[in-house]
Formats: C-alpha cells, structure tokens, sequence
C-alpha cells in the first residue's frame, strides 16, 4: 500500500466564539488538531472566551476517510487543562470539489463552487463555501463544539499538493507544465 499521502491539508484556525468559561470568569483556550498519529496545538490566548488566533497548521492527509478533531482546552498553570468541547472536521464536501480539477480554471474569482449545510453528520453551526479564489480552493467554517454548554471555532481549509504526494486532483490542474 502506498503510505504517501494525498496531500496537505492547511486548517487555518482563525479564532473562538463565545467559548466556555472554565476559569473564574475567563478562560485560557487553545486548540488542539488530531489526524491519525499527527497531532498539532496553537497557541494560549489568556483570559479570552472569544480568542482569535489566526494560526495555520498543515497536517498530511493519508487516508480522507480518517477523522480530523479539533478539542478546544481551557490552560491551567497547577492543574490538568479543561477540555471545552471539541469538533469533527468533515473534508469531504471539499475533497470532492477538489477532484473537479480543470473545469475550475474558467471560474471567476470568488466563485462559490458548492455550499454545505449544517446537519447532523458534520459540526457545522451555518452554512459552509467552498470557494475558488486566485487559483485555489478555499472552504471557510464555523464549527460547533460538542460536550460543551456553548462556542464555536471558525477555521478555513486550503488544500496543497506538494513532492512526494499522490494527489487528489485531476491531472494537470495548476495550469503550469510539469517540470520532469
């Protein structure tokens, strides 16, 4: 089986909405993304229920199947961290409009290619777009957190296809001759 992944995937964690207060009137949050064996943490934001981050984490995509989880935790000094609630990132609404490859060169700028909504199999608290915009595909979301009394994580996906990656697109999406 080939253990080269299909690509990488940018999760841009923008910031917190109305998250938990797990200290005496604040809290200390982070985020937390796990894929697989790969795990990524940014950074404390202090005494903020409303954090903003603007934080990219690349993580390797080996199998789109495999669940991306984004746990929110409350910083503590002298005790374990608070968990705050946590989040599935359903990709694949956006892996799919990946695959439609060249057919989005003559889409304009800020084109929605689809619209995703809310349901009970992903975590989304509004509808989500999957947008073309200057050669690329973006997907913005905002993310419901479970196992918590209230909060949100807004976060955008952008998806890269380096050396030594399979590749999820048609062939020859970029636009630029292959350098063999």
């Amino acid at each position: 089986m080939d253990q080269r992944p299909l690509g990488l995937l940018t999760i841009h964690v923008k910031r917190g909405i109305n998250l938990a207060i797990r200290d005496h009137r604040s809290s200390d949050p982070y985020v937390v993304i796990t894929v697989a064996d790969q795990t990524l943490k940014t950074r404390v934001v202090k005494k903020n229920c409303n954090p903003v981050w603007n934080e990219e984490m690349t993580v390797a995509i080996k199998d789109p199947n495999v669940p991306i989880r984004l746990t929110v935790f409350d910083w503590d000094k002298f005790t374990g961290d608070d968990k705050m609630g946590d989040a599935n990132l359903d990709i694949q609404p956006y892996l799919e409009s990946l695959k439609m490859g060249m057919e989005l060169l003559r889409l304009p700028n800020g084109c929605a290619i689809k619209r995703v909504q809310p349901s009970r199999h992903n975590c989304l608290s509004d509808e989500s777009s999957i947008v073309w915009n200057n050669g690329k595909i973006t997907q913005d979301m905002i993310l419901r957190l479970n196992n918590v009394e209230c909060g949100e994580i807004e976060v955008m996906l952008e998806w890269h296809e380096g050396a030594g990656c399979r590749g999820i697109t048609s062939k020859g999406v970029g636009g630029g001759s292959s350098s063999t």
